[in-house]
C-alpha cells in the first residue's frame, strides 16, 4: 500500500509537470530571412536595367529582404522607488472629583485616562540592467512607410555551456547607418533575448523540489 508520503511526492510530480506544460510556448522563428529569388530577364539594351538598378547614393547600404544589419546592443535600465508615511495621534480624559459628598473618596488619578497612537512605515526599492554587445540580423520584409521587420539569433558554444542572444523588432531605413549599424534603442517592439544552457547555468538555478516547496510555501 503506498504510504501518505509517497502520495503526496507524486502529486508534487504531477504538479510540476502540469505547471511546466502551461509554460510552454511556440517557439519565434529566428531563421535568417532569404532575399526573393529574381528570375532572370533578358536584357532589353539600356545602361541601367531595372532589375538590378540600384542608386549611387544607396552605396553598400542595406533596405532589402535578406540584407544584413548589425544591431548595436545599448541597453541600460534604471529604476528606483521609495516612499514613507508617518502618523501619531495623542488623546486624555480627566475629571475631578468633588472634595465633599458620597462621590469624595474618588481621587483624581482613579477616573483619568490617556492614550496615544504612532505608525511610522518606509519602503525602497532598485533595479538596474545593463547589456552590451552586437549581434547581426536579417530584414525580413520591408514596409512601405519605410520601416524595416528585422530578426536574427547569435548561437556561441563555449567549454561549459551555450549562449543564446535573440532579437527582433522593427528599424527605420533611414536610422541605418553607413556601416548597416543600427542601436539597440531606435528598435521598435525590440523583443531581445538572453539566456544560457550548461553547468553554469544549472548551478545558478534552485532544484525543482525546492521550486515546488518555495511555491507552495506559505513563509
Amino acid at each position: 500500500m503506498p504510504t501518505s508520503s509517497s502520495k503526496a511526492f507524486g502529486l508534487a510530480l504531477l504538479l510540476l509537470s502540469g505547471a511546466a506544460q502551461a509554460r510552454k510556448k511556440p517557439l519565434p522563428d529566428y531563421s535568417p530571412a532569404l532575399p526573393p529569388m529574381v528570375a532572370p530577364q533578358a536584357s532589353p539594351g539600356a545602361i541601367f536595367p531595372g532589375a538590378s538598378y540600384v542608386a549611387l547614393t544607396n552605396g553598400a547600404r542595406a533596405g532589402g529582404v535578406g540584407d544584413i544589419l548589425t544591431i548595436v546592443l545599448a541597453e541600460r535600465t534604471q529604476a528606483t522607488k521609495a516612499n514613507s508615511a508617518q502618523t501619531a495621534r495623542d488623546g486624555s480624559l480627566g475629571l475631578t472629583p468633588p472634595t465633599t459628598g458620597p462621590l469624595s473618596f474618588f481621587k483624581p488619578s482613579d477616573i483619568g485616562a490617556g492614550g496615544n497612537q504612532a505608525f511610522k512605515g518606509s519602503g525602497t526599492a532598485a533595479q538596474s540592467n545593463a547589456l552590451t554587445g552586437e549581434i547581426s540580423v536579417t530584414i525580413v520584409a520591408v514596409r512601405p512607410n519605410g520601416t524595416a521587420l528585422i530578426r536574427g539569433q547569435k548561437q556561441l558554444t563555449l567549454n561549459r555551456g551555450d549562449e543564446v542572444i535573440q532579437l527582433t523588432g522593427i528599424v527605420r531605413l533611414a536610422d541605418i547607418g553607413p556601416d548597416n549599424r543600427v542601436l539597440s534603442t531606435r528598435i521598435a517592439d525590440a523583443q531581445i533575448g538572453y539566456t544560457g544552457k550548461g553547468e553554469v547555468a544549472r548551478g545558478s538555478k534552485q532544484g525543482w523540489l525546492q521550486r515546488f516547496f518555495s511555491v507552495v510555501s506559505p513563509f
